[in-house]
């Protein structure tokens, strides 16, 4: 409302006062030309007020205020639970199935090295008698013996020591050592490690597993 009648500090009219015209104040609480609200002199505005108006929210910089249609669906939230929870068993699953495969070379291998273990001795004796010359190329028995071979090389089990090869710890024990220039001792040509030259017993190894080490003699290049 208009104020068409100011008052001076002492309760007089303003219009009253001698040499002065009339005194208009507008005390309305908000401002018809900015739509703001109106302070009386002297206040300040409220630290916990947005300035420049106490009727309305605070707009966020850069967009509209959030309502309700911003907030995330529940069933959008419970989607994102499900995958999280399915890709953690995909997981899982792939480590189990690694882990039983892992297992089962585990359990097959050692099941083929008892196998190969009860069959040492026989081993021995084909590989005797080759060395002999009792097992001859196109006799009965030197076909059977080579089918026994070939029947332990499908399941992973390799035959290792033989003449000439290069002595390695792991596969092979050397029982004796020769020198070179020993009688029957014979190095091939350009040998500059610790060779191979006797077999005593063959070694047999199952997927790089050893079974038995190679018995062997070894000399060194002179």
């Amino acid at each position: 409302m208009t104020d068409i009648h100011g008052t001076q500090p002492g309760g007089a009219p303003d219009e009253e006062r001698p040499g002065s015209g009339p005194v208009i104040r507008d005390r309305r609480l908000i401002d018809p030309e900015t739509g703001q609200v109106r302070r009386p002199e002297g206040q300040q505005p409220s630290a916990d007020a947005p300035q420049g108006s106490s009727t309305q929210e605070a707009t966020p910089a850069g967009g509209p205020p959030a309502g309700p249609e911003d907030e995330p669906h529940p069933d959008t939230a419970l989607a994102a639970e499900r995958l999280e929870e399915m890709r953690r068993m995909q997981a899982e699953f792939v480590n189990f199935r690694n882990r039983t495969q892992r297992e089962r070379e585990g359990d097959r291998d050692r099941a083929t090295s008892s196998v190969v273990e009860a069959l040492l001795p026989v081993m021995d004796d084909i590989h005797w008698a080759r060395e002999h010359g009792d097992l001859a190329e196109g006799t009965p028995f030197a076909a059977i013996a080579d089918k026994l071979g070939q029947t332990l090389e499908r399941f992973g089990v390799k035959q290792v020591g033989a003449v000439g090869e290069i002595f390695d710890p792991n596969v092979h024990e050397a029982l004796m050592h020769m020198p070179a220039d020993a009688p029957g001792v014979e190095l091939p040509e350009g040998t500059t490690e610790m060779t191979v030259v006797q077999v005593m017993q063959p070694g047999f190894v199952v997927n790089d597993k050893v079974v038995r080490a190679a018995r062997v003699a070894v000399a060194d290049p002179a």
